[in-house]
């Protein structure tokens, strides 16, 4: 599928979708914990925090950070490998994959609305 825009529709389209975003009062996330999160539900699993700190090329620190956030959202959840306590696995949740759900809806409608 091809679609063919110009720059301004293609940031329009962005705007309109955050401002849906911002407006549902829905989990407003920052462009880095976004990445993080399409990442974990978008890419195969398993994630870990050390993975996924390499693949955005950012500190664990910040991983865990966005995880803290999206943990309490309850987009993510968190637990030890048994088979190496050094790591953490990530986990999605029924709560993320409903909330990106709506996200892309949210997308598709305001494509179809701008005739993207």
């Amino acid at each position: 599928m091809s679609v063919e825009i110009t720059s301004i529709e293609a940031l329009k389209l962005w705007h309109d979708v955050h401002l849906d975003v911002v407006r549902d009062g829905d989990t407003d996330l920052t462009a880095r914990q976004m990445a993080i999160l399409l990442t974990i539900y978008l890419d195969p699993p398993p994630h870990t925090v050390r993975g996924l700190a390499k693949k955005l090329n950012v500190t664990k620190p910040v991983i865990t950070r966005a995880l803290d956030t999206m943990g309490k959202a309850g987009l993510v959840t968190r637990r030890r490998d048994e088979a190496d306590k050094r790591n953490v696995i990530i986990q999605r949740t029924v709560g993320g994959s409903l909330y990106l759900d709506r996200l892309s809806d949210q997308i598709i409608a305001r494509a179809r609305a701008t005739g993207a």
